[in-house]
C-alpha cells in the first residue's frame, strides 16, 4: 500500500495511555488517506518527576505499539526522545505534524488528562485546524452516562454506580439479583496473614525486555538519572501479548486468594496476591471487559470463590468506572478543592524513604525502587500520613502521579484528592480513612519491626500516626462531627483528658514542624 502524501485528510493524535488498537480512532480512519501521529517528549516525564520506570514503561509500550500499526500498513509520524529534533512537549510537536502533513483536521480519543486535552486544542487552534475528539469507549460507562447517574446528587458514591453497571452488564448477576445474594462481599476481603506470614505464592509474571525495551531503557537512563526507580528492576507488560499473558497468570495464581488478603501487607512483599495489570490497563493494552470477564470464567468454573471474584470485579468495573467519571465530570475545578485547608508540605523522606516509621520506609523503598506498590499501601500508610499529617492536597497529588507506574492523571487524582485525602469534602468518600497505627500493626507485620509503638500517642516511643490521628480529629473537630460515618471517632477525643490531649497535639506540632523543616523525626 502506498504511503499517503502531505497534504492528508486526516492526522490520527494517538497518545501514550491510548494503545488500543480498536479504538475509535483507527475504526473511523483509513490508511490510504490518514496518517497516525505519536511522540515521546520530555514534558510528560518533568511536569512531575516521573518515575523511571514508568517513562521506560510507556517508551516501550509506544515504540511496540507503533511497529505494530505500521506492520499492519499505517503510516505512523513518530517522535523518539532522544532525536535532535524533538521539541519537547505534545504541543510543540504536534504543531510540527500539522506543518508537515498540513491535515484537513486532527482527531484524538478524548485525552485522559485535562492538560495534553488544553495543550492539544490550542496546538490546533494555532495552526488554523479543527480538532475532533472522539469518545473514549475502551470503558463500560460513557460519561454522558456518570452525568446521568450524577444529576441531582449531593454526594458520589461508588457503590451505587457499580450496582448500575452491573446490572446494566450483566456481571456476576442471575434474575436481576446478585449472584450469592449480595453486592459486594467487603467484609470477607479484610484478612491478614497473621504470624506466620502470608501462604504461599508466586510473584506476577515478569517480562524480560527485548530489544525494543532495552532502547526505550536507555534512553530513559540517559535522559532522566536523577528521577526515582531502578531500570534493571523493569519486567513490567509492554505489549498486547505481554498484557493478555499477566492476565491468565493473575487468575491462575493469585485471584482464589485475592479476595480474602487484599488488604494485607507484610513487609518486602510489594505484590503478594495483587494482579499488576492496572499499568496494562491503564495504557489500553488490556481491555476491562478481558479483565472482568476472565475474573467470572473463574468463578463459574470452580476455580475461584465468589468474594475473590467480586472484589476484583468491583475494583475494575466499579472503582475504576467510578473515578474516571468523577475526573471527566468535575475537573478542572476538582484539583483545587482542598476541604481539610491542608497546607503542610510532602516529607522530604517521601522521595528519599529515608525514615524511622517502619510501614512507610517499606512502602516508600519499595515505591522508589520499582514504582508499585498495592493499593492498601497507597491508602493506608503513605495516603494516611499526609492526611493526618495535613499536607496540601495538590503536594500528594503531585508525588502519587510521579512515582507510580500506572500513574494517569484520571484515575490518580480522585484517588488521591478524594479518597485518600479527603479534599473534596466528601464527595466521592463517606468518611476520611483516618486510623492509628493499631489499623497498620492489624493488618501487616510491621509494627514488630519498628521502634515507635501504634498503641503510644504520648513519650518517645509514640507511634507518629497515632499522635497525629488525634490531632487530625481534634483540628477538624468541627467538620468531621457533622459526618454521622466519623461521629464515633470524633466522640472518643472526649476520652482524653484535657492535659493529656494537649500533650499529644504538642507532640504533633514537633513532629509537622520537624518534616517542614526536612528533619525526619523531631
Amino acid at each position: 500500500m502506498a504511503k499517503p502524501k502531505p497534504p492528508i485528510r486526516k492526522l490520527l493524535a494517538v497518545l501514550g495511555d491510548q494503545l488500543n488498537a480498536d479504538a475509535a480512532v483507527w475504526r473511523e480512519a483509513d490508511p490510504r488517506v490518514d496518517v497516525a501521529w505519536m511522540a515521546e517528549v520530555a514534558e510528560e516525564s518533568t511536569h512531575v518527576p516521573s518515575h523511571q520506570a514508568r517513562t521506560a514503561l510507556f517508551l516501550s509500550a509506544m515504540r511496540h505499539f507503533r511497529d505494530e500499526r505500521r506492520a499492519a500498513g499505517w503510516t505512523v509520524d513518530y517522535r523518539e526522545l532522544d532525536e535532535p529534533a524533538n521539541a519537547g512537549s505534545l504541543a510543540a510537536e504536534l504543531r510540527q505534524a500539522i506543518a508537515r502533513w498540513r491535515p484537513q483536521c486532527v482527531e484524538v480519543v478524548r485525552p485522559g488528562e485535562w492538560r495534553v486535552q488544553i495543550a492539544l486544542e490550542q496546538a490546533c487552534r494555532d495552526e488554523g485546524r479543527a480538532l475532533r475528539i472522539l469518545e473514549d469507549d475502551h470503558f463500560y460507562a460513557s460519561l454522558d452516562d456518570f452525568r446521568r447517574h450524577a444529576a441531582g446528587r449531593k454526594q458520589l458514591r461508588q457503590e451505587f454506580f457499580y450496582r448500575e453497571l452491573r446490572q446494566r452488564h450483566g456481571v456476576l448477576m442471575a434474575g436481576g439479583k446478585p449472584i450469592g445474594g449480595a453486592w459486594n462481599f467487603d467484609r470477607e476481603n479484610r484478612g491478614s496473614f497473621g504470624k506466620q506470614g502470608p501462604p504461599a505464592h508466586p510473584a506476577p509474571r515478569g517480562f524480560a525486555p527485548d530489544a525494543t525495551t532495552r532502547g526505550a531503557i536507555r534512553a530513559v537512563a540517559a535522559r532522566f538519572a536523577n528521577h526515582p526507580g531502578d531500570l534493571s528492576l523493569f519486567d513490567w507488560p509492554v505489549t498486547r501479548h505481554d498484557a493478555l499473558a499477566a492476565l491468565d497468570d493473575f487468575i491462575a495464581c493469585r485471584l482464589p486468594r485475592f479476595g480474602e488478603y487484599q488488604d494485607a501487607m507484610w513487609t518486602g512483599e510489594p505484590y503478594l496476591f495483587h494482579a499488576r495489570l492496572s499499568a496494562a490497563l491503564n495504557l489500553k493494552l488490556l481491555n476491562p471487559r478481558e479483565a472482568v470477564d476472565a475474573a467470572v470464567e473463574a468463578y463459574h468454573g470452580q476455580r475461584a470463590p465468589l468474594p475473590a471474584v467480586e472484589g476484583f470485579v468491583r475494583q475494575i468495573l466499579g472503582w475504576r468506572e467510578y473515578v474516571r467519571g468523577i475526573y471527566g465530570v468535575e475537573m478542572p475545578a476538582y484539583a483545587q478543592r482542598n476541604a481539610l485547608g491542608a497546607d503542610q508540605p510532602l516529607p522530604a523522606f517521601y522521595w528519599t524513604g529515608e525514615t524511622d516509621m517502619r510501614c512507610l520506609s517499606d512502602a516508600l523503598g519499595q515505591t522508589l525502587r520499582i514504582g508499585y506498590a498495592h493499593h492498601i499501601q497507597r491508602l493506608m500508610v503513605t495516603g494516611l500520613f499526609a492526611l493526618l499529617l495535613g499536607v496540601e492536597p495538590l503536594q500528594v497529588h503531585a508525588w502519587y502521579l510521579s512515582v507510580y507506574v500506572d500513574a494517569v492523571e484520571w484515575v490518580e487524582l480522585p484517588n488521591t484528592l478524594g479518597m485518600s485525602q479527603y479534599a473534596d469534602g466528601g464527595l466521592m468518600a463517606s468518611k476520611p480513612y483516618a486510623a492509628t497505627g493499631s489499623y497498620i500493626q492489624r493488618m501487616s507485620n510491621y509494627c514488630g519491626q519498628c521502634r515507635f509503638r501504634p498503641t503510644a500517642r504520648e513519650g518517645s516511643d509514640a507511634c507518629p500516626f497515632t499522635v497525629l490521628y488525634w490531632d487530625f480529629l481534634a483540628r477538624n473537630r468541627r467538620l468531621l462531627e457533622a459526618n454521622p460515618r466519623m461521629k464515633l471517632q470524633v466522640r472518643n477525643l472526649d476520652r482524653l483528658d484535657a492535659q493529656e490531649l494537649a500533650a499529644v497535639r504538642r507532640l504533633a506540632d514537633r513532629w509537622r514542624r520537624a518534616l517542614a523543616a526536612g528533619k525526619s523525626a523531631p
